[in-house]
């Protein structure tokens, strides 16, 4: 089980720990509330940290579900391990089919649009809803060249691995009201990756980003970009940063042009940790959202 000191943000994160075993290793999961269920995916370098303002404010009203992928924040973090888009999915596929849900409505950031959406394609009948944050889930040629340093082999090792350049660097550069990161939320976002051992699915997550047809996980998100039509009609809300250095507005317009019938609010203050950026405005919006959009008005 991995390690994490949460007393120096325990009253940011106040949520109990649930553990599913896959194989050899623990996944660690969030699970808030009751009611119609909202699953939370996020992204690289992340952990369910992210949500913890979503979760403290829907949970009165819904079943939240936050998985830390595996290799990230209390999840365990194995040295031998396939970081791969198709394990990440699989591995939400386990937990979600564990715990029986149906109904669901996802929210997604970052990798969490890829594997989210990757689930939601084996499982079509079981999605309700989406809610979609700076994210992609189809093929893109655009890198921003501070993560395509990061592919450089011995150079990305390095800064990843030894000097936690990723998780280190992305607290100033991905939130834009620096004065939201205070010691104590930096200390949330970093304490899961206080090793050269712990930092391991940072450096896999930026290896296996899919840029050609080479790459292992490129054929995964071809397909799964290929049946994204089929959600065309679920309700979709987007909520986006409009100042992310990484997801900006050509992704943006992909996801209008797939979905155009979503309901769209761009946060022009907000950079790529745009719960961090806006949460006290996204919070309404998605209650909002989820009151407007109920489960009987909503065939597949």
């Amino acid at each position: 089980m991995s390690l994490v000191n949460l007393e120096p943000f325990r009253e940011l994160y106040p949520f109990r720990s649930h553990f599913l075993r896959l194989g050899k290793y623990n996944y660690h999961y969030l699970d808030e509330g009751s009611g119609e269920c909202v699953v939370m995916l996020h992204g690289n370098p992340t952990w369910s940290f992210y949500y913890r303002h979503l979760v403290s404010g829907l949970a009165d009203s819904y079943r939240i579900i936050v998985p830390d992928h595996m290799g990230c924040g209390l999840s365990d973090k194995p040295q031998k391990y396939p970081y791969t888009l198709g394990q990440h999915i699989d591995n939400l596929e386990v937990l979600l089919e564990t715990l029986n849900l149906k109904n669901i409505t996802l929210a997604m950031h970052d990798w969490g649009g890829a594997i989210g959406m990757g689930y939601a394609v084996r499982h079509p009948d079981k999605i309700r809803r989406l809610i979609i944050f700076n994210t992609a889930a189809f093929l893109s040629s655009r890198m921003p060249w501070q993560i395509g340093l990061c592919r450089i082999p011995i150079f990305g090792r390095v800064a990843i691995r030894r000097f936690n350049a990723f998780a280190g660097l992305a607290i100033y550069l991905a939130c834009r009201h620096r004065e939201r990161m205070t010691p104590q939320v930096r200390a949330g976002y970093l304490a899961p990756y206080r090793s050269y051992e712990n930092r391991i699915a940072h450096l896999c997550f930026v290896q296996d980003i899919p840029m050609r047809p080479k790459d292992k996980s490129y054929p995964i998100l071809e397909a799964i970009q290929k049946r994204l039509p089929e959600f065309r009609h679920r309700p979709v809300l987007i909520l986006w940063g409009g100042q992310d250095f990484c997801f900006n507005y050509s992704f943006l317009k992909t996801w209008q042009e797939l979905f155009p019938e979503a309901r769209v609010q761009v946060f022009e203050d907000a950079g790529h940790y745009v719960v961090e950026d806006a949460h006290e405005r996204i919070v309404p919006l998605m209650r909002e959202f989820l009151n407007n959009n109920p489960l009987n008005n909503n065939p597949i």
